[in-house]
């Protein structure tokens, strides 16, 4: 018997407001410590919703937002503020 595997994309799992806080906030627990799974749960979410107009919310270009939330991407922390912001959602330090 053969083993089958499929790409699992998070981004088709975001489907409320609620979906994506606590995705967000999962990533944000687990990070390493260098922002790399924030950055890829902002990039999934982005995904999710449609891109240019979170990039237009953001005050951004859509390539300007692929660019800072690419895996090779180093959004600055201004960026990922004016992503959260355009999301809907606040950040809260504890």
């Amino acid at each position: 018997m053969t083993e089958r595997f499929s790409n699992w994309d998070a981004a088709e799992h975001l489907h409320t407001r609620e979906d994506t806080r606590l995705y967000i906030q999962a990533c944000a627990d687990e990070d390493p410590g260098d922002g790399s799974l924030i950055r890829a749960a902002l990039n999934d979410v982005a995904r999710s919703r449609n891109m240019a107009g979170l990039a237009r919310e953001a005050g951004m270009s859509r390539e300007g937002l692929y660019k800072a939330l690419s895996p090779d991407g180093n959004p600055t922390f201004a960026t990922v503020v004016r992503i959260v912001r355009a999301l809907g959602l606040r950040l809260h330090i504890a």
